[in-house]
């Protein structure tokens, strides 16, 4: 019988350490489509990264397809946290 690997994408990926601990981090904070909008600030200090790190680390993930961006903004035009999609 064949095992399922939850990250079995992730792990196929010649991507950084950085990005796969930020991609489970998403992963794990995404709703059943795969959508979450944490800060980068928040995910810097849930995951003992820095903040530069985190954006290194999503841009790894956007780079080779495994995350969507969103950028969202407030009423008021000042930006809001961005929504990401896991894939």
């Amino acid at each position: 019988m064949k095992r399922l690997s939850f990250f079995g994408n992730l792990y196929r990926e010649e991507i950084p350490s950085r990005a796969k601990a930020v991609y489970m981090y998403l992963k794990d904070r995404s709703n059943a489509e795969g959508e979450c909008w944490p800060a980068i600030k928040t995910i810097a200090r849930d995951t003992s990264m820095s903040v530069s790190t985190v954006k290194r680390a999503l841009n790894d993930l956007l780079k080779c397809g495994l995350l969507r961006k969103e950028c969202r903004y407030r009423e008021n035009g000042s930006n809001s946290s961005n929504r990401y999609y896991v894939r």
